[in-house]
Order: structure tokens, then C-alpha cells, then sequence
């Protein structure tokens, strides 16, 4: 009751302030310092509220919203928390059309009101769930693992799997088949692990490491028919690294192509994918599935050459009535051309765009501050370099949505040392919007929670198991044997 009370009087607090604000109001140029910065940006009509704060600490805050079709005031101080019903009924009132936001402070007894911003609200929605995989950025050393699934309208998050309940086992690659719930995979390692398959919500326990194979499956995508997954197997290295302006360093000393069947229970490669000489990764379906892209590399004495391993775009084959690569290998972006290393090509669902990550070397690019999103448009074979989504920090980690409007990837923007999810729209011109970060109900909130969102994955709905069921999965599942 006694804090029912507070809030009452801090509300009328507010209010009387709004009431009494003067008429003389100094005008600013500049943009409020706002964080996130949700300055003029392009949102989907279904997204969550769009909270901030103020940097500056006024004593009160007016923020006036304005569209075509629907207006509203929101009082605060130092946060402004949009009421989620109000928030709703404003986007799907404004598909389509742009609402501006001007945000009016008091500091120090006197009130100023900065210059305007848009949001224009897409008529094209965005996939309504994201996963992600919660995780402390540590070098090799972590406490707590999770993956996670938010629902993008509001604010619930569900945890799908949560590594202390699974012998504090690491937890990665969490993917889905065509956005869909009910086709989805991540690999739970450690002594009773193996890649968790859902159909259905019926999960099983794979080894996908197969009676040829030196490692079991790590990086890879659906087929689009769900009966298939292409992955590479990688003995991954990580170090720390000798250079005293980086970190840490992870590099493959082997890895190679495998498709798996799923249905059979089968593991098959090919000669032209596999092998001694060349390191092969990121494997992914084109849209229409005869297709893999992958990068490659030429094998090199590592770590001493780690700073001249660069990988390129590559493009094989697949035919699925037998379930096998192609013969013949297409080079579509070359390393020694663009004088960069290609990581994590991903294809839009539509088939027109491949979106993918340069760093200067190296196949593990979120320890590369340089690391930089490009967009191939595979009917033109341009690129885009991405100026307007790309900051100073590591940018990587992307996914589609289903509609190949928007696209989502982890920033370490903000400190260089913590990945965040931003969310960036895809016009009728194939222009990238400015992106916009993952709205919390507490706008202060990546200011205290000291985790990194890594693999953020677009779905249209939320996977119906749970973190109990992987636990029961890890320690009383059989394991099935890929062969």
C-alpha cells in the first residue's frame, strides 16, 4: 500500500509540473540525449515500446507524440515508459505513415525543448520472436549460459535453455527451419550432450559427429525442407592474443562440410568440401535450397599466420533427391579482391540479398572491433557497404526475418565489449535503414545487466519447450547415432 501511495503522489507530482510548465521554452537545435537513440528510425508496427531515457538528468520531461491518426503526452523525469496499450493502438494506427516526437525538458528551473524526430512505422511487421543466447564476455572462461527467447510486442522473455541446470555445459548455434517453431536446433555440449533437434516439440539428442568424422557438427542451416542440415565440423582454437591492442583470438586448425540427414540419420561430404588443405565454414541453403554458400581458406601454419588468413565467399551445388554436394564450386566473393575475410553469409528468404561480415582476418569476427556488415544483392552482384548500419564496434551475428524485410545482428557499439540486438529495415530500394536497438521495459536496463545477446535468430512464434525439458533431455535422453 505504502508504495501504491508513492507512485499515486509521484504521478500528481508530475502532472502539476506539466501543468505548471511555463510558457517560455528555449529552443535546441540538437537532438535530445536520448538513450537508446531512437532518433529517426524505421520501426515495425509490432515492436515493443520504445523506452528511454535522458543522459542529461532533468527534473521532469514532457515527450509529445504525434502521427497521422493519433496523438499522446507522456510525463517523467529522468525515464519515459510508454503505456503499452496506448503504444499498440499508435502503431497500428500509423502503418505507413511517420510520428514525429518532440521531447521537452526542465532542468534547473527553466524548460527547453528539442528539435523534432521521426519514427516511420513500416506496414511491414517483424518476425515476433527473437532468439538469443545470454552470455557473460568472458574470454574462455563463463559462469552462466542461456538461450532465451523474447517476444519482440512486449516484454516477456522465456529461457529455453539454461546451462546450469545441464552440468554447466556451453550451449551455441541455436537455429531455426524457415522461421518456424517447430523445426529448430542448437548444440548443448558436455559429458551427456549432443545437438537437441525439435520437430514438433518433440526433441531429440543427436551425434552428428559420425563414424568418419574428426568433430561434430558446429555451424549450419536448414534445408529448406527440414529433412536436411548443412554444417562445417571445426577444431576450434581459441588464444589469447599476443598483439597487445587485441584480445583474444579464435581460428580453426581443421574443419570441413557435412550434410546431415536427419531422416536417416546420416552424415555425407564430399572431397571438394573436405580435406587437409583448405578450412571450410559457415555453411548456408540458398532460398531455394539446390545451393550451398559457405567461406573458405587456404590452410596456413597457425597462429604464426593468422594475420594473412582470409576467407572467401564460396557456392556449391546441392541436390536433394540424393541428398549430396554438387561437383562444381563457384568463387562469388574473393578474400584477395576484397583484402578482408568474408564470416556468416546469411540469405534473405526471398533470394535477394546475402548479407554477410568483413573483418580484417580471421574467422571469428566478434573479437574484431573492425568487424562490419555487407549486403551481396545476388541478382545484381553488388555490394553494399553498409555505411548507415555500421559502428565503430564489432557488428555480426546476423539473421533474416521471414519476410526479408528486416534483418537483426549483434553490436558491441556502445563499450566494444558487450553485444546487444539491432534491429534494421530493408526498403523497395534495398536500402538499409539507421538500426535501432532491443526496447526494454527499463530503458536504463543495458546500463546495469552485464551480459552479451549473442546469435540473436528471428522466428514467427515462440518454441513450445522449455528449459526443464532440455534438462531432461540432457541427462535421460538416448542418444541418437549419426552414421
Amino acid at each position: 500500500m505504502k508504495q501504491i501511495i508513492y507512485y499515486l503522489l509521484l504521478l500528481l507530482l508530475i502532472i502539476q509540473s506539466g501543468c505548471n510548465r511555463p510558457s517560455e521554452i528555449q529552443k535546441i537545435d540538437g537532438m535530445p540525449p536520448i538513450y537508446p537513440d531512437y532518433t529517426n528510425i524505421t520501426i515495425p508496427y509490432n515492436i515493443a515500446p520504445l523506452n528511454f531515457l535522458l543522459r542529461n538528468k532533468p527534473q521532469s520531461v514532457e515527450v509529445s507524440v504525434k502521427g497521422k491518426n493519433t496523438s499522446f503526452v507522456v510525463y517523467g523525469n529522468e525515464k519515459i515508459q510508454f503505456p503499452e496499450r496506448k503504444w499498440r493502438s499508435l502503431l497500428e494506427s500509423e502503418k505507413g505513415n511517420d510520428i514525429t516526437v518532440e521531447v521537452t525538458v526542465e532542468k534547473d528551473g527553466k524548460w527547453y525543448r528539442y528539435a523534432a524526430f521521426k519514427w516511420k512505422v513500416s506496414i511491414h511487421k517483424i518476425d515476433s520472436y527473437l532468439s538469443y543466447r545470454r552470455i557473460e564476455p568472458g574470454y574462455e572462461v563463463w559462469n552462466k549460459i542461456q538461450i532465451c527467447q523474447r517476444n519482440l510486442e512486449n516484454f516477456s522473455e522465456k529461457v529455453l535453455a539454461d546451462n546450469n541446470l545441464t552440468d554447466g555445459s556451453c550451449m551455441n548455434c541455436h537455429i531455426y527451419n524457415q522461421h518456424q517453431k517447430d523445426v529448430s536446433l542448437f548444440h548443448l555440449r558436455g559429458k551427456k550432450g549432443g545437438t537437441i533437434l525439435n520437430r514438433n516439440g518433440k526433441l531429440r539428442k543427436l551425434n552428428t559427429k559420425g563414424v568418419n568424422s574428426f568433430a561434430p557438427a558446429v555451424y549450419g542451416a536448414f534445408h529448406p525442407s527440414g529433412r536436411f542440415g548443412v554444417f562445417s565440423q571445426n577444431t576450434i582454437i581459441p588464444e589469447f592474443h599476443a598483439y597487445r591492442s587485441e584480445r583474444l583470438e579464435v581460428y580453426d586448425t581443421a574443419s570441413d562440410l557435412v550434410i546431415l540427414d536427419f531422416d536417416k540419420n546420416s552424415v555425407n561430404t564430399s572431397s571438394l568440401v573436405s580435406g587437409d588443405q583448405t578450412l571450410e565454414t559457415f555453411p548456408v541453403f540458398s532460398a531455394d535450397g539446390k545451393s550451398v554458400y559457405y567461406c573458405a581458406a587456404p590452410q596456413l601454419p597457425l597462429p604464426d599466420s593468422i594475420r594473412s588468413l582470409r576467407y572467401s565467399l564460396m557456392r556449391i551445388g546441392f541436390d536433394e533427391k540424393s541428398g549430396k554436394f554438387g561437383n562444381k564450386i563457384d568463387t562469388i566473393l574473393s578474400a584477395n579482391s576484397l583484402q578482408q575475410s568474408v564470416g556468416f553469409p546469411k540469405i534473405s528468404p526471398n533470394g535477394r540479398y546475402l548479407l554477410f561480415c568483413v573483418s580484417d582476418y580471421g574467422t571469428f569476427p566478434i573479437w574484431h572491433n573492425e568487424t562490419d556488415l555487407r549486403m551481396l544483392d545476388l541478382k545484381t552482384g553488388g555490394v553494399d557497404s553498409l555505411k548507415q548500419v555500421n559502428a565503430w564496434y564489432s557488428d555480426s551475428y546476423h539473421s533474416w526475418s521471414s519476410e526479408s524485410r528486416w534483418f537483426v545482428f549483434a553490436s558491441k557499439r556502445d563499450n566494444g565489449i558487450y553485444g546487444k540486438p539491432y534491429f534494421s529495415y530493408i526498403d523497395n530500394n534495398g536500402v538499409a535503414s539507421k538500426p535501432f536497438v532491443l526496447p526494454q521495459k527499463d530503458p536504463a536496463y543495458y546500463d546495469y545487466t552485464l551480459i552479451s545477446f549473442n546469435i540473436p535468430e528471428l522466428s514467427k512464434d515462440g518454441v513450445s519447450f522449455g528449459a526443464m525439458d532440455v534438462e531432461d533431455a540432457y541427462f535421460n535422453l538416448p542418444t541418437d547415432e549419426m552414421k
